[in-house]
């Protein structure tokens, strides 16, 4: 009798706990505490921060070059999917727009029975997943985002740069202008339902983020093309391991063109099989011995300071002299010749011997104020300072050597701007390649002007050397093939033997070379300079014959397209180049 009642008082207790719960269910079912409701209402409550889209980036016209645009991310609940009994159904259908993950992998992510959260693949556009969205899987999530887009593609890869998936400029203008491109962060508070999706009709805040500015750049999208296809025909026949072209207005330092190769698609940056060299930007980051470029840099200033005349004849020793205890060549014989025939031939003899007229520190003193062994300032990352070493470092025969070019590392940046020197009337000036920064609200908030570095030459002297430079690309010169008809154009050839690593033992490889051609046009009333560098040519390597005929394709599609005239920039243009018309040529 004890046990049955013990039995039957365990029985009244285990009722009176099922009773109280049941009870207590109803009453939060039908009338729950604030404090319920308020856990229940966390639980759905969905917070989401909203990144603004980045600025765009344009050419001087407004051609987009970069643009984010609308993505998303490809998730799913793998959990409802289970329990659903769709996995197979799912798997092949995501596997038809994600080609490159295999069935295994996705079934793997979607065969997790306590998960209700995964991501299948990041940034897809909304036309990849059309088909899928279509297709309104119960499981499947399309989370809203946004992705960087370059519609031109490679055009102009290395000073556009690219921005990571997370939003943040990595390279080129994207990084150096990050800042400006950079949105405001936005909210969105809502609801989700069971399966974690959004219930878009019980979005409470919705506060936009603001876009962030838009950079207009001095490039023009179709000098762009001219430069790059250019070194695309170059590279084809004479194989470098690399080259580079920069187009520049001489008049206030814009760049209208910087084109490196090997290149990229910045739409494709992370691809595992893309060589990180092949992003570098080697118009301002490659540094380089010169050869008889430099010549003209030698030449002027000992015009300038009064070392020498054009007239002044000077015995180039039938192409062998001795100084220093060391030979130095030339690539031809020749006696004696005046200065501006020594420029024309680009003799290494005659170029010596005027250094020595100036002096170690006069050449030194006159290298520095042309910008060599400094960086420019332009607003790029990644731009080296070049070495010109100081007197103190110099051997005898330095002065002999840095005369031809030899003995001191630049850039193609560094040498373009010295030629617009020249061309400029000796007033030196600092390149740029941002124009403006304007907000997304349409103002103006950052406007580049042109800024002066210096004037290592004069008005006068200036002038003399382009009539000089002009007499490299007429019959007798070593430049003939970047004449341009209908324009005189004045240059400078430059080959130089490649300097090796001093891990690889120093000195210079035996049959390694740079080839290169600067210059600019028109003469009389210059507008446009460029030059172009080949890293290693194949076979023939001097610098008029490699580099020479791609200025001239430059040259020539250029000042047609930007409408100068051979006497030089039209009215219009007198103050900077304009946005020139629309050309399809521009993939």
């Amino acid at each position: 009798m004890h046990y049955k009642g013990r039995t039957i008082l365990a029985s009244v207790l285990v009722t009176a706990v099922f009773a109280g719960l049941g009870v207590r269910l109803a009453f939060l079912h039908l009338k729950p505490s604030a404090a319920t409701l308020a856990r229940i209402e966390n639980g759905r409550r969905l917070e989401q921060e909203t990144r603004g889209p980045r600025g765009r980036i344009l050419d001087r016209g407004g051609n987009i070059l970069a643009v984010d645009i609308a993505a998303r991310h490809l998730c799913a609940d793998p959990k409802f999917i289970l329990e659903n009994g769709d996995i197979q159904k799912v798997c092949e259908a995501v596997h038809r727009v994600v080609p490159a993950m295999s069935r295994a992998d996705i079934w793997k992510l979607l065969d997790q029975p306590h998960r209700q959260y995964v991501r299948i693949h990041k940034y897809m556009r909304e036309k990849t997943l059309e088909p899928l969205m279509q297709q309104r899987l119960k499981g499947v999530i399309f989370e809203e985002t946004s992705m960087r887009n370059y519609p031109k593609g490679a055009l102009g890869a290395h000073v556009i740069g690219f921005s990571n998936r997370e939003g943040v400029g990595s390279a080129g203008v994207e990084l150096q202008a990050n800042s400006y491109l950079l949105g405001t962060t936005g909210l969105r508070v809502s609801q989700k339902d069971g399966h974690r999706r959004e219930i878009y009709s019980r979005r409470t805040v919705d506060i936009e983020p603001q876009s962030g500015a838009d950079i207009y750049l001095t490039l023009d999208q179709q000098v762009q093309h001219f430069a790059e296809k250019a070194l695309d025909e170059l590279v084809q026949e004479y194989r470098p391991q690399g080259a580079w072209a920069i187009v520049q207005n001489v008049r206030n330092g814009e760049i209208l063109a910087m084109a490196s190769w090997p290149t990229f698609n910045p739409n494709r940056y992370n691809d595992p099989k893309l060589p990180s060299e092949w992003m570098r930007n080697r118009a301002v980051g490659f540094g380089y011995e010169p050869g008889s470029v430099m010549k003209a840099v030698i030449i002027a200033s000992a015009l300038d300071g009064g070392y020498v005349t054009a007239r002044d004849m000077f015995d180039c020793e039938n192409g062998r002299w001795m100084y220093g205890g060391r030979a130095l060549h030339d690539s031809h014989r020749e006696g004696l010749l005046s200065v501006a025939d020594i420029l024309k031939k680009s003799s290494n003899i005659g170029s010596a011997k005027i250094a020595l007229q100036m002096g170690d520190q006069k050449v030194y003193q006159c290298l520095k104020s042309f910008g060599f062994g400094s960086r420019s300032g332009i607003d790029l990352p990644g731009e080296e300072a070049g070495i010109l070493w100081p007197v103190r470092n110099w051997s005898k025969i330095s002065i002999t050597r840095l005369a031809m070019g030899h003995e001191l590392n630049v850039t193609a940046l560094q040498m373009i701007s010295a030629l617009s020197t020249i061309a400029n009337d000796g007033v030196r000036m600092r390149p740029y390649v941002i124009d403006k920064v304007v907000s997304s609200g349409g103002q103006t908030v950052f406007e580049t002007l042109p800024e002066e570095l210096g004037r290592p030459i004069s008005p006068k002297t200036a002038r003399l050397m382009r009539r000089l430079l002009a007499r490299v690309t007429q019959p007798g010169g070593t430049g003939t093939k970047a004449a341009v008809r209908g324009y005189s154009v004045a240059g400078k050839t430059g080959t130089a033997q490649k300097v090796r690593p001093k891990e690889e033992g120093g000195g210079y490889y035996p049959r390694k070379y740079i080839a290169s051609f600067g210059g600019f046009l028109p003469v009389e009333n210059p507008a446009i300079s460029i030059i172009v560098v080949a890293d290693d040519p194949q076979g023939v390597y001097y610098g008029g014959t490699v580099c020479g005929p791609a200025f001239q394709k430059i040259a020539d599609q250029s000042v047609r397209y930007l409408r100068i005239s051979p006497q030089g920039f039209p009215t219009e243009y007198v103050s900077g180049l304009e946005s020139a018309p629309f050309s399809e040529e521009v993939p």
